[in-house]
């Protein structure tokens, strides 16, 4: 009833559960990775507008997909029409869709008047919306929070304009930008945006497990989830929950066996991309890999000093042989 394929513009979702972007996290390797375990959508790092238009050759890297399976979202983040309209047609050539970040919290990101600032300027944030929707030649999606605080919630507001100005579907997080990841996500306020407007709404914020997943269908009539920090060192989240939504029973835990070959797979992809310079960017996924796991805190210290991959790949394999 609640997993189902899901309909943007154009383009079909086999399913409607998505992985979130996620800066630092969904790069090409974790998407792939993550895909293998069935998400109807993965999305993109968030790439700077600016950076594109200035064809900065690290945001270019991020926008890389060769040989990896769509559908893929590209999102991209600015205030600013000009450039936003531009980076949208330098990532339409690659993209199945593209996302509009009105959601970054970042401190780095909202001094510039980008991400979750333009939900203080709703005259702003529609003339973005504009540009991009002018210039795609694919759908375009919208990820924002409920509002900067709670004297600013415009989650209603904006999705009624979002659906004006021609977006495709609307990805609610659940929190203000002042709460930045502390506290619960509302689902009272995603429901109301779900109420407001007739594109689907996908519903952010805390899905960490079957029974989260359950409660954000049940609550607030999403016609789809995104999951995020629930996939961290956690990619077969999705297969768990696809289970779960069709049988009502819950898969077991991957076997250590299965978190080991996961991991070995993850290394392989970032060096094959990167080379031996991605091994420090995948400490924190090997950390996220092995949390809760015997003398885990111990092991990640000892990752965390190497740095070429025939060492990492031999201390990995020795740790699994503990458990």
């Amino acid at each position: 009833m609640y997993l189902h394929p899901l309909k943007i513009g154009k383009i079909k979702l086999e399913n409607n559960l998505i992985l979130a972007p996620m800066a630092g996290v969904t790069n090409q390797p974790f998407r792939r990775i993550t895909k293998e375990f069935g998400p109807g959508l993965v999305c993109t790092e968030m790439a700077s507008a600016k950076a594109i238009f200035h064809d900065d050759k690290k945001t270019n890297r991020l926008l890389n997909r060769e040989g990896e399976k769509g559908p893929i979202s590209f999102q991209i983040f600015g205030s600013d029409e000009e450039t936003m309209g531009y980076a949208t047609r330098y990532v339409s050539k690659m993209a199945d869709l593209v996302d509009i970040n009105m959601g970054c919290p970042a401190p780095k990101v909202v001094k510039n008047g980008d991400g979750s600032k333009l939900l203080l300027d709703l005259q702003q944030a529609e003339k973005v919306m504009r540009a991009v929707v002018k210039n795609a030649e694919v759908p375009v999606t919208l990820k924002c929070r409920i509002g900067w605080d709670l004297d600013h919630i415009v989650a209603v507001e904006l999705a009624k304009l979002a659906q004006q100005v021609g977006i495709s579907a609307i990805t609610i997080h659940g929190r203000t930008r002042s709460a930045f990841y502390s506290g619960k996500a509302e689902l009272t306020m995603i429901k109301q945006v779900k109420q407001a407007v007739t594109i689907p709404v996908i519903g952010n914020g805390d899905v960490v497990d079957e029974e989260s997943a359950l409660a954000m269908f049940q609550e607030t009539g999403v016609d789809g989830i995104m999951i995020g920090r629930g996939s961290f060192g956690n990619p077969w989240i999705f297969r768990k929950l696809i289970y779960f939504l069709q049988t009502g029973e819950k898969l077991p835990e991957p076997s250590n066996q299965e978190k080991l070959t996961i991991i070995k797979k993850h290394i392989h992809l970032a060096i094959e991309e990167k080379g031996e310079i991605a091994i420090k960017e995948l400490r924190k996924h090997i950390a996220w890999y092995t949390k809760n796991l015997k003398n885990s805190g111990e092991f990640r210290r000892e990752i965390n000093q190497i740095d070429t991959y025939t060492e990492l790949i031999h201390r990995i394999e020795e740790y699994f042989k503990t458990l």
